[in-house]
């Protein structure tokens, strides 16, 4: 009960570490009420579709973690509802560890970074590849003809729970198109002020 992250990522192994360190009275108020945090809303939703990347965590049927990273254009992970994300799986290096451990495990643990807002939003979930004959949930995750990159497959992914992390020792880091856009207006200023300074010229 209470909130959802909390009941499936605090272990009793993680509780201990809590209440060693004295944070464990704290983080049991989470852990009462109705559930919550199980069900994304409009600002996760929001979030997600800005993004051009992500982070995914598998776990290989030997134990040990995998975490990947999945790029493609901005709001190629979809928001299908307040439990469902799917996206367009695109051919990489073909190493397949990722595929490999979610055909053993449909466990995944999902980062989704906005370095330049200093935000993070975490999710848990289970993955499934989604059947070719589902050509209405495809075409959903279909990209257009500007991206050139190869899909092998749709993945759909039936959320969990989700919690958003502190901003605390993430580094902003800017795109292009975002450095570009904070550049733009003091390039302008620039341009405005070597143009006084030529009229003032032309006036000697």
């Amino acid at each position: 009960m209470g909130h959802k992250f909390a009941e499936l990522a605090f272990t009793d192994a993680v509780k201990n570490i809590q209440s060693e360190q004295g944070s464990r009275n704290a983080y049991a108020r989470m852990e009462v009420g109705a559930d919550y945090n199980d069900s994304l809303g409009p600002n996760e939703a929001q979030f997600i579709a800005a993004r051009d990347s992500f982070y995914m965590a598998t776990v290989s049927d030997t134990g040990w973690p995998y975490v990947q990273h999945r790029g493609g254009p901005v709001g190629f992970v979809r928001v299908l509802d307040g439990k469902t994300l799917g996206f367009a799986d695109f051919r990489g290096n073909r190493q397949y560890v990722s595929m490999g451990n979610l055909s053993q495990n449909d466990r995944v643990s999902l980062f989704f970074m906005d370095y330049s807002n200093k935000t993070r939003l975490k999710l848990l979930g289970r993955i499934h590849t989604i059947d070719p004959s589902d050509q209405d949930t495809l075409q959903k995750l279909s990209l257009d003809d500007r991206h050139r990159a190869r899909t092998e497959r749709g993945l759909r992914i039936s959320v969990e729970a989700f919690d958003w992390n502190c901003p605390q020792y993430i580094t902003p880091r800017f795109t292009r198109a975002e450095a570009d856009l904070e550049l733009s207006s003091v390039q302008a200023k620039i341009l405005e002020l070597e143009a006084k300074l030529r009229a003032k010229n032309a006036q000697n």
